[in-house]
């Protein structure tokens, strides 16, 4: 038989999902890559170049040692699940059963989306404010649901009440809520969230809220988690993980806080896609959730100074900056610099200049809502600013005129 004439040889593939084709692949991972190609400071993805706590490191090498190795109960340790619901009702004075309303997944990422697919199904709608946290709409699509996008509008990233009011309906699930919020460091006041609040009620509506930046706070703001507004202890999965708070982000533990309905589902969601987050990492987070409250303040008092640090660098370059409230990002305006758009003047940045920023439109459904923006991070060391601070110098307002 001639090979090339061969039934098992053919030049079709088979058919991919096209549920990807809705999306790219994440932008700030892959301004990391370009940070680390063109040896750049990378002020592009939110991970500390700082060391993890003392104290939390040991209780991961103790856990180790002890044989903590094997795989814990699936929907998370005991001592863990402990841990987050004493940790909650300390800092929000409102009590969680850790044996029906907790589930510790592998990093907030997979809680998000563990959520998203135990609540979905087709034909459900889920509103999401933009600028967003780049994985929302991608977990939406992938969970079957399709993303109804608000936007939050500059300087003071504001949502207008009848804009979030009209894209609630019969069909809508849930509503994405990220406070304090990356990319904005807008923190959502309690007049907010019970506007949210009563449109989630009318509607019979789940709020997923992203409470991952809780202690990272600015200037007198206070963080409300939403399942503490009235109404909406029954309707609301708190997301959440020591990767900022406590400097892991490599560690990958977070965990879901639902009622427990919704907790079963998403157990059931969690076992099948990750079945378990590491044994001796959810130890030593038992440890972590334990810290006095000083801890806390002194991580917002040190990340007040990081940010006041890198909003003098941006703004000594040329960069018009939204002072953040919250979490530990600044978004730019890039206008002055004259680049075609936010991308042209990322590469720029990353190549030229030796600093990695993430472009405005990876946070936008459309590109050319976000080309006018840049978003740097400030979770580095003085060390790292000094460098950006020499690199950036080399800017020039009006710069990307000449360069196009």
């Amino acid at each position: 038989m001639n090979p090339s004439k061969s039934p098992l040889t053919t030049n079709i593939s088979p058919e991919l999902s096209a549920k990807t084709e809705q999306f790219t692949e994440s932008v700030i991972r892959e301004m990391t890559r370009l940070a680390i190609q063109y040896k750049a400071v990378n002020l592009s993805q939110g991970f500390p170049d700082f060391p993890a706590p003392i104290e939390i490191k040991r209780a991961a090498q103790d856990a180790i040692a002890a044989d903590i190795n094997q795989y814990a109960i699936t929907w998370g340790a005991k001592s863990l699940r402990n841990a987050i619901a004493e940790k909650f009702s300390r800092s929000n004075g409102v009590s969680i059963d850790p044996e029906r309303e907790i589930t510790v997944c592998c990093g907030s990422t997979e809680a998000m989306m563990s959520a998203m697919m135990a609540i979905i199904n087709p034909g459900d709608e889920v509103v999401v404010f933009e600028p967003f946290y780049e994985n929302y709409g991608p977990d939406a699509i992938l969970s079957g649901a399709q993303p109804r996008f608000v936007k939050l509008h500059a300087p003071d990233w504001k949502f207008d009440p009848q804009q979030l009011a009209a894209v609630f309906g019969p069909q809508t699930k849930a509503i994405i809520l990220n406070t304090p919020n990356n990319p904005t460091g807008k923190v959502f006041e309690r007049p907010e969230l019970e506007q949210i609040r009563d449109l989630c009620v009318r509607w019979n509506v789940f709020a997923i809220t992203d409470e991952i930046y809780e202690h990272m706070l600015y200037d007198g703001a206070k963080h409300i988690s939403m399942a503490t507004v009235d109404g909406m202890r029954d309707r609301t999965i708190t997301i959440n993980a020591l990767s900022k708070t406590y400097s892991v982000t490599g560690w990958r533990v977070g965990w879901a806080i639902a009622p427990a309905e919704a907790t079963s589902a998403i157990r059931k969601v969690h076992d099948f896609l990750t079945v378990g987050a590491a044994a001796p990492l959810q130890e030593a987070g038992a440890a972590a959730l334990h810290f006095p409250q000083d801890y806390y303040d002194t991580l917002a008092r040190e990340y007040t100074v990081r940010r006041d640090r890198l909003l003098g660098i941006l703004t000594d370059a040329g960069f018009h900056c939204f002072k953040p409230r919250g979490a530990y990002y600044i978004m730019t305006d890039i206008s002055s610099f004259g680049f075609p758009d936010d991308v042209a003047f990322a590469k720029y940045l990353v190549k030229e200049i030796g600093v990695a920023a993430v472009p405005g439109s990876s946070f936008y459904r459309n590109p050319a809502d976000g080309r006018t923006h840049l978003r740097f991070t400030f979770c580095k060391t003085e060390k790292t600013f000094q460098a950006a601070a020499e690199r950036l110098a080399k800017l020039k307002v009006g710069s990307g005129t000449r360069l196009k």
